[in-house]
């Protein structure tokens, strides 16, 4: 070989050892290092399988093997539960062991003859009586005592929500903890023939009582409109115990009426929305809702809550209806609030202004013109007390924020949409001065 061609071959490789590595071959190197190094320090992983599942996919429709295992799964899972709730028998055991171990003439129980009692009692109820139980219930005994009564309703009360956490998980499909709209109406619709004070209903009015019932349930605990409330929210809220006071035979006439759940008062609802339908096609339109209450409801507040709501052909359904009479019944609670805000909101910004509240009032004005009132309020009178009224953050604009929290909501809404929640404001002294019938 001749020096040429040595010198062209040296070069060459010296031309190929300068060439850049590619930038997938420096990471795999970089990565086979460093593992190569945990491995040394007894720090690495032998397969990424190690990693613990955080998610488990719920079954879809097209695998029914799946389906049915997590079904069979919940059913024994809910069988276990019920087994360890306490039956009468052993409720009424532990009565008597609370009875045995009181003090005589105070009903009282130390910590001691606590102690005693979960002793002696089963392993189902000892589960109830632990020594965090007893410290809930402390009620500022000098010898830090605590009342058998109290302790005994307790474990009722817990026992109740235990089996009725167990018997609504039973109508939760996915196992996830919620109910949407149609297992509510599937648990209502069997729980009906348990309440005494429902016999009264026709069949043929179930289905609107139901719809009637579960309408408070979704307004109230599903405040992001997701179509599902938490089971943990129906067991904390009074609205199931609401509707299980019905299975009482005695119940006072007062006490339904305020009762959203009883038969009068969805016959009430549904008969103020028959009277409102005036050409009969079970739909209300804008000029029959106007029609709602007092009738003086506010133009420009019709025709946003048609904007809003959820229509068919410019007319609203039984449904939409029922969130509307929730909304205007509670104007005090939040969610009424929130629900009266997206209808108020007309821009759609979070806020109103100056112009948002205009909007509304000049319908007002309008009104009190026709009904002859001699000296009209101006706009900016009524502007300036609903700012300081609410006394928002942005002395400019009012969120849903600042009419929560000022505690004035109700009487800030019923001034822009309705012409008697402006006029009972207006003379708000006069009416509180007048004698009642009761007095």
């Amino acid at each position: 070989m001749s020096l040429k061609e040595l010198l062209r071959r040296k070069i060459q490789k010296l031309d190929d050892e300068n060439q850049p590595v590619p930038l997938e071959l420096v990471q795999k190197q970089e990565d086979e290092e460093f593992r190569r190094l945990l491995n040394e320090w007894g720090k690495g992983r032998t397969q990424s399988s190690a990693i613990p599942p955080f998610y488990n996919r719920i079954p879809g429709e097209n695998e029914p093997l799946r389906q049915k295992l997590r079904e069979e799964s919940r059913a024994n899972l809910l069988k276990q539960k019920s087994l360890q709730l306490l039956d009468r028998t052993e409720m009424n055991n532990l009565w008597v062991l609370l009875d045995c171990h009181h003090v005589t003439d105070e009903q009282l129980i130390s910590y001691e003859d606590f102690q005693k009692v979960a002793q002696k009692s089963g392993p189902k109820t000892r589960e109830y009586l632990k020594p965090s139980v007893f410290a809930k219930l402390q009620q500022g005994d000098h010898q830090g005592r605590i009342s058998t009564v109290s302790l005994f309703n307790y474990v009722m009360r817990k026992v109740w929500l235990d089996q009725t956490r167990v018997g609504l998980s039973v109508y939760d499909s996915t196992g996830q903890g919620y109910l949407t709209e149609t297992e509510l109406e599937h648990y209502i619709t069997e729980l009906l023939p348990t309440l005494c004070q429902l016999d009264g209903l026709e069949k043929s009015f179930h289905s609107f009582y139901v719809c009637t019932a579960v309408r408070k349930f979704m307004f109230f605990l599903d405040g992001v409109r997701a179509n599902r409330v938490r089971i943990i929210d129906i067991l904390a809220c009074s609205f199931l115990d609401d509707l299980l006071e019905l299975r009482d035979e005695d119940v006072s006439k007062d006490v339904q009426e305020q009762n959203w759940f009883s038969a009068p008062s969805a016959l009430r609802i549904y008969g103020h929305y028959l009277n409102l339908d005036r050409d009969h096609n079970g739909m209300l339109n804008k000029s029959e809702l106007a029609s709602y209450g007092s009738g003086t409801f506010t133009k420009p507040f019709l025709d946003r809550v048609f904007q809003t709501c959820l229509t068919y052909g410019g007319e609203m359904d039984y449904k939409t209806y029922l969130d509307l009479v929730l909304a205007l019944e509670n104007r005090s609670e939040p969610q009424a609030l929130a629900y009266l805000f997206r209808i108020l909101d007309i821009k759609g910004c979070g806020y109103l202004d100056a112009f948002t509240l205009n909007y509304f009032f000049r319908d007002i004005q309008d009104q009190m013109t026709a009904h002859g009132t001699e000296q009209p309020v101006s706009f900016s009178d009524v502007k300036d007390e609903l700012f300081d009224m609410v006394r928002p953050k942005d002395p400019e604009r009012v969120t849903l924020n600042d009419l929560v929290a000022c505690g004035q909501g109700e009487t800030f809404v019923s001034i822009l949409i309705e012409f008697r929640g402006f006029w009972a404001y207006e003379h708000r002294e006069a009416i509180s001065s007048e004698p009642s019938d009761g007095l």
